[in-house]
């Protein structure tokens, strides 16, 4: 269906709160078959399910990633951990994607760069999500808690670790938009009580994969960075923020056996600039 939507499809959601009413009308009637296709699609949207749940669909880094009911929908903040890691891999290089959602991270990144991609997920849809949208790519999925369910094999060999794990604050999760509130799992946005439980265990679990010269790279908020810059450290990384107005990344390495932590710490990169900024999502 190619043609505008009829006036009502942009006024019902106008009055459903859609701030981009016109724009998200035109793109639910291009993936439209027919106006009982359009009309299925436009009641969905009104009832609060996300846009790109609605079409099936997100945009991100430049590509359409496959999205599913009840999975995490990548956020365009994430493309600054898209950035970081292409910053990071080279051709050959192993990286694998925690909490990977649909794996748009890591499809990003081994679209522009050919990599061995390993993605794990807790949840059973976002590993189904994930695995047709990184087959393209040669990427395999593995589904179980964090790095539970990553072959041994990858043990010491993974140069670079990366994560967008969620990192909402428990009494925050309440204040979310309705679309995510009430359309995407709690486990994909709660990290706990300060947000930041889940980056807790990354760092703790990051040394066993880390090939030599391995890199962690976590996002989180503006806000939380400085403390999770500080996670890092008391693991032994040294580690710094890379951050921009909407979201930081985490850079962290681990501090080479004889060079002073002092040393490496102040060898790292500074930390960006940070500022108080909405979470997740």
């Amino acid at each position: 269906m190619t043609e505008p939507p009829p006036p009502e499809v942009v006024a019902a959601l106008r009055a459903a709160g859609c701030v981009l009413a016109e724009e998200e009308a035109a793109l639910l009637a291009t993936a439209a078959s027919d106006a009982e296709h359009l009309a299925a699609l436009v009641a969905r949207r009104v009832e609060g399910a996300p846009l790109e749940v609605v079409l099936g669909r997100a945009r991100f880094h430049g590509l359409d990633v496959a999205v599913a009911p009840g999975v995490f929908v990548p956020r365009r903040r994430s493309e600054h951990l898209v950035e970081v890691a292409l910053a990071h891999v080279r051709p050959g290089s192993v990286v694998v994607e925690l909490c990977c959602g649909t794996g748009a991270v890591g499809l990003a990144v081994a679209t522009r760069v050919p990599v061995e991609l390993h993605a794990a997920d807790v949840d059973q849809r976002a590993v189904r999500c994930a695995t047709g949208n990184l087959g393209p790519v040669g990427g395999t999925t593995h589904l179980g808690d964090l790095d539970a369910p990553l072959p041994a094999t990858l043990a010491g060999r993974v140069d670079v670790l990366l994560a967008s794990p969620p990192y909402v604050p428990s009494d925050e999760v309440a204040l979310l938009p309705r679309e995510a509130r009430d359309h995407e799992p709690r486990r994909a946005l709660d990290g706990g009580t300060d947000g930041l439980d889940v980056v807790r265990r990354i760092a703790a679990a990051a040394p066993r994969w880390l090939a030599p010269g391995g890199v962690v790279l976590v996002e989180t908020s503006p806000r939380q960075a400085p403390a999770a810059v500080e996670l890092f450290r008391g693991h032994g990384f040294e580690a710094s923020g890379d951050t921009t107005e909407e979201a930081s990344v985490v850079v962290a390495r681990q501090i080479p056996i004889g060079v002073p932590a002092t040393e490496a710490t102040s060898s790292a990169s500074p930390s960006s600039t940070t500022s108080a900024c909405s979470l997740r999502p």
